[in-house]
């Protein structure tokens, strides 16, 4: 058989030890082309790394989430002998409704009993009610809290364990609901209060609030006076605190601290400390920060019970998506609107002409910061046209200084625009040393300016003050409208209390 000549050339020649030039690092030859043996091995050595890597890190997620879902309790969602419950819903695209459940019994997930033995085990009572509902379009969220004394309607409902049905009465507490057959009961009595379908819910024992605060680095808070309860073993000092741990569950629980020493003071601090958590959560990315987001995932699954549609935690990390980039003045937390019982000033009913509004816009996916829809014009005979009315107040009138108490040097002039554009073009700047909670003082003869600016910049009425010395109105910007450009109050704003994500409030002390 007749060899082929090489077409090589003498620097392809093996050597003594059979070895070409081409297999000799830094020097070139038809060997270093990826058509050749040396370039196929480098590459399935390169493609089995790779996917070992990946294998491991599949498996290691699955681990992961086979742990976070075998934390979790399941319980039925809805109880109620004559509802139905809600239709499946994609967590990622559709209105999304969660009842959030804060129970007072001291028995966690793990069967392990805290506190003192008198106290409530087995389901309890719901301490905390928060309806949190997520729009479609991922710009709003609203989170609506039900005093634990609200008077309302109780269906008869069916417990998921006993078998046994309670009964349905026109009027019972609220927070009762939960021990008549667990969260699916309370779940019920919201819909028939709201004309809502409640999708899903979640129900959390102490330890929750406990390991949570703690998990992210604490909570800030802040109180107008200093607090020592008794009670529920709140101490902090005035002015702003950081709380986590048996502080925080203190802070949440206390009925003695805030307001009126009532459950009024105590869902505003609630309402306060869940924006707080917000505005921490969002500035340190902690809803992108996959390692963060699974350790608070594994403290919040530890101590969670939720119906079956929410037992999966990529459910949870779907819910998580939709809120990362949610803006923090369109979170809105609001106090469903009552009024006291008449036969028993302690105890709530419904507000129903003021709640209305609030259920139809929940109903109809809409934002409580978004303008809500313009009725349709009806024509009317000529005389029956109302008399528009003077309005209250002349902004242009009424003297205001900006005192700019934030660390933004510019934050005066710009909240001086915001001003001239609602008419107070008598505004005049003041720097000032930084303060966390913005104030509205008035003097003699301007309390309607106070409230009307105070509205505007959605200031609570604990935080308008009177004074003599004051000339006109001083308006105190502090951090919490350090960015804010929202000069008008929520559409429902005036019939509903309440505040943004953005806001910082400061508790005032019940005195008591």
């Amino acid at each position: 058989m007749t060899r082929r000549p090489s077409t090589e050339g003498a620097d392809s020649a093996p050597d003594a030890s059979g070895t070409t030039p081409a297999d000799v690092p830094g020097t070139t030859g038809p060997g270093r082309h990826l058509g050749r043996g040396g370039g196929h091995r480098a590459l399935r050595l390169t493609a089995i790394i790779m996917a070992s890597v990946l294998v491991a890190a599949i498996a290691f997620v699955a681990v992961q989430v086979f742990r976070l879902q075998s934390n979790v309790l399941t319980m039925p969602l809805n109880l109620a002998e004559d509802q139905e419950s809600a239709l499946p819903v994609d967590s990622s695209t559709d209105p999304l409704q969660i009842l959030i459940l804060g129970s007072d019994t001291r028995t966690g997930n793990s069967g392990e009993f805290y506190g003192d033995e008198s106290d409530s085990s087995g389901e309890g009572n719901s301490d905390v009610m928060m309806l949190l509902t997520l729009s479609a379009d991922r710009e709003d969220v609203t989170v609506v809290s039900f005093p634990r004394d609200l008077l309302v309607p109780l269906p008869s409902c069916v417990n998921p364990e006993t078998g046994e049905v309670s009964e349905a009465f026109d009027l019972g507490q609220l927070n009762a609901a939960l021990d008549e057959g667990g969260p699916g009961c309370t779940v019920a009595a919201i819909n028939n209060l709201t004309g809502l379908s409640v999708d899903h819910f979640m129900m959390a024992g102490f330890d929750a609030v406990k390991e949570l605060s703690s998990a992210v680095g604490g909570v800030e808070v802040c109180v107008q006076q200093p607090v020592d309860d008794e009670f529920s073993g709140l101490s902090l000092p005035a002015g702003t605190s950081e709380v986590e741990g048996d502080q925080a569950l203190a802070f949440l629980r206390t009925r003695h601290s805030f307001g009126d020493g009532g459950d009024t003071g105590r869902i505003a601090a609630q309402q306060s400390f869940m924006a707080s958590l917000a505005r921490k959560v969002r500035a340190e990315g902690t809803l992108t920060n996959l390692p963060k987001l699974y350790e608070i995932a594994d403290v919040i699954t530890r101590n969670l019970t939720v119906d079956e549609g929410l037992s999966q935690p990529t459910e949870l990390l779907k819910i998580a998506d939709r809120m990362k980039d949610v803006d923090l003045g369109n979170i809105a937390f609001v106090t469903v609107p009552t009024a006291p019982w008449d036969q028993d000033p302690n105890r709530l009913v419904l507000d129903e002409e003021t709640a209305a509004p609030l259920f139809d816009a929940l109903r109809e996916d809409r934002g409580l910061t978004e303008e809500a829809p313009e009725p349709s014009a009806t024509p009317s005979a000529p005389d029956a046209s109302p008399t528009p009315e003077a309005p209250a107040v002349d902004p242009a009138t009424v003297p205001v200084l900006v005192i700019n108490a934030t660390t933004d040097t510019d934050r005066a002039a710009a909240v001086q625009r915001l001003l001239d554009a609602a008419g107070y073009t008598q505004n005049s700047p003041l720097e000032s040393v930084p303060a966390d909670v913005s104030q509205v003082v008035f003097g003699t003869g301007f309390d309607a300016a106070a409230a009307d600016l105070a509205e505007r910049f959605g200031i609570p009425g604990s935080q308008v003050v009177f004074s003599e010395q004051a000339a006109g109105l001083q308006l105190l910007v502090g951090a919490d409208l350090a960015t804010s450009n929202r000069v008008v109050a929520p559409p429902l704003g005036s019939d509903l209390e309440g505040q943004t994500a953005d806001q910082v409030t400061c508790q005032a002390s019940s005195g008591l």
